[in-house]
């Protein structure tokens, strides 16, 4: 049992140090990087897509899923340069396949996001040289997440609900799902978003607050 935590210690420590020197890469070639977590079918992909038109600077994506590129021909489609990463089996993405993409994608200054694996378990526990993290949880999936995944919460730089159009239909409880929320990370904002009826504008100036903070753009 105790080299079974050595193994994982060591494993955690070499990634914060790849993670590390990527996040250096990344700002020094002007590159404000995003980590985007969230569960399948939360609208990760979506929410991308509607951001990118209301910020400051260009915007490239790294696309992570177990299998296929639809996401990524999807986010192409809207003219966004965008490159795939197949974990083929692994649940969340780490520095080394996001440190190779990069090389693919090229260094463009401005918005990265990185679309990580869906889950809410594994991908929050690995940094992968991001400026931020962006949790997207929608109301299909229930009030109850941030007490169920709290790690997921914790660690949010900014919180995205997502398809707020549905909230009646599936009688989503917005008090008890905000008051969960901020118990656990008090100073991550919460955006209240639909991709039908619009709500990005907000996050967007978070965002682009966020970056003038960070970047020397």
């Amino acid at each position: 049992m105790r080299e079974e935590i050595e193994i994982k210690e060591s494993i955690y420590e070499s990634n914060i140090q790849n993670a590390e020197l990527l996040n250096r890469r990344l700002t020094g070639a002007g590159i404000f990087a995003l980590n985007v977590i969230g569960s399948p079918g939360s609208g990760k992909t979506v929410a991308l897509l509607r951001l990118a038109p209301l910020l400051d600077h260009p915007v490239s994506v790294i696309e992570g899923d177990i299998a296929s590129d639809i996401d990524t021909r999807r986010i192409r489609e809207a003219g966004i340069n965008a490159v795939q990463i197949n974990t083929g089996g692994e649940c969340h993405l780490d520095t080394p396949a996001v440190a190779e993409a990069l090389d693919r994608l090229g260094e463009i200054p401005g918005y990265l996001f990185i679309e990580n694996i869906g889950n809410l378990v594994c991908p929050v526990e690995f940094m992968i040289g991001e400026h931020a993290k962006i949790l997207i949880s929608s109301v299909a999936e229930g009030a109850d997440k941030p007490y169920k995944y709290p790690l997921a919460f914790e660690r949010a730089d900014m919180v995205l609900l997502t398809k707020c159009d549905l909230a009646d239909a599936v009688d989503f409880d917005f008090e008890y799902y905000l008051s969960g929320v901020k118990k656990l990370n008090p100073h991550a904002p919460v955006f209240q978003v639909s991709s039908k009826t619009g709500g990005f504008d907000s996050a967007a100036q978070w965002l682009v607050a966020r970056a003038g903070d960070t970047m020397k753009w």
